[in-house]
């Protein structure tokens, strides 16, 4: 009998959270991202400072937009910008604006983004990448509401709601003393941890269909549909890079394929392998009985490998999953031979 999840590859359905309110172009039918919805509905209202966790790739942006579509600022400006990206000798004046002959090249007065925003929503994406100095002047919008322009004296007022967004984990950050503590505890108000792919295995279904039908004008002819054997890969696959991964992969998909089906062999080999593993890694006792030793073994340590990718190999966190000492789990790595080719020995 077919999947019913897989019989949706070639519908796309739009969510919507009590009819007020539509996550464009955001993908969540299951409990994870219903949870999402859920908080983005009870903060949107409010003018309260929101901080984003999530792997690169999980959809930040997507839902910091969603925040402000759903708040009483959406006619107002939505402003992002990429702490990371930025180069940090321009970043200031990037946020704040600079007046003219504040340094070489700057020939007339620039409002930066935290002007820009005045009365909608401020998108700090990567917050967790900017330096100490800057750190400061962030912390003074947040507490006093108000900043200068790079060569200025004239005070301006800030107007914004601001949300921040970071792959790191800033507490860890806060400790080894490369992020301030007082600015975290004020970005720190409501904080949402956006799910990994792998914590939504019943979305992969839903967004496969919503890429597909969005990557479908890029080629003439029938729509490319998904087969059930390259969809359940694709369920399985750990996903290390998330929905961007995903949507990377699928726009290559439509554009390379030659036929109607994408099948299993059109799949990247890595997706196949790791797809087909966790595909077939069940354990059911069949005529010829089964080694009931092997199999807890294979279970225990299909259930540590889970917990080490998760955790990207930090033996105290892949510990604190399996609610186990690290000493009892470094022992059981020894034990199976596991390893990772690259990464430091924690």
């Amino acid at each position: 009998m077919t999947d019913p999840n897989l019989q949706l590859k070639n519908k796309v359905i739009p969510i919507k959270i009590q009819s007020q309110v539509i996550f464009k172009d955001i993908i969540g039918h299951g409990s994870a991202m219903q949870k999402i919805f859920r908080i983005v509905e009870k903060v949107a209202a409010s003018d309260t400072t929101i901080m984003l966790n999530g792997e690169t790739g999980t959809g930040k942006g997507l839902i910091a937009r969603a925040i402000h579509l759903a708040s009483g600022r959406k006619e107002k400006p939505f402003v992002q910008i990429n702490c990371g990206a930025t180069p940090e000798g321009l970043l200031e004046s990037e946020f704040f604006g600079y007046r003219r002959g504040a340094f070489t090249g700057a020939t007339a007065d620039k409002a930066g983004k935290f002007e820009m925003a005045k009365g909608g929503t401020i998108f700090l994406d990567e917050i967790g990448d900017m330096s100490a100095d800057l750190q400061v002047k962030v912390l003074r919008v947040l507490e006093e509401g108000e900043f200068e322009r790079v060569g200025g004296h004239e005070t301006i007022k800030s107007d914004a709601r601001i949300i921040a967004a970071t792959h790191r984990d800033l507490e860890e950050e806060v400790q080894k003393g490369n992020f301030r503590e007082d600015l975290f505890y004020r970005l720190y108000v409501i904080p949402i941890m956006l799910p990994t792919m792998k914590e939504r295995q019943g979305d992969i279904p839903y967004l496969v269909s919503y890429f597909l039908e969005e990557f479908r004008p890029q080629k003439e002819g029938l729509p490319t549909k998904m087969s059930d054997k390259a969809m359940k890969i694709l369920v399985n696959y750990s996903w290390p890079g998330n929905v961007r991964e995903l949507r990377n992969l699928i726009e290559r998909l439509v554009v390379l394929n030659e036929g109607e089906e994408i099948l299993p062999e059109d799949l990247p080999e890595k997706l196949r392998i790791d797809g087909g593993r966790k595909t077939q890694r069940k354990f059911e006792v069949d005529g010829e009985g089964i080694s009931f030793n092997t199999a807890v073994s294979e279970f225990e340590k299909a259930l540590i490998i889970s917990a080490l990718e998760k955790t990207n190999w930090v033996k105290n966190k892949a510990a604190q999953l399996l609610k186990i000492k690290r000493t009892t789990l470094v022992e059981k790595i020894k034990r199976y031979k596991l390893g990772k080719d690259s990464g430091p020995d924690n």
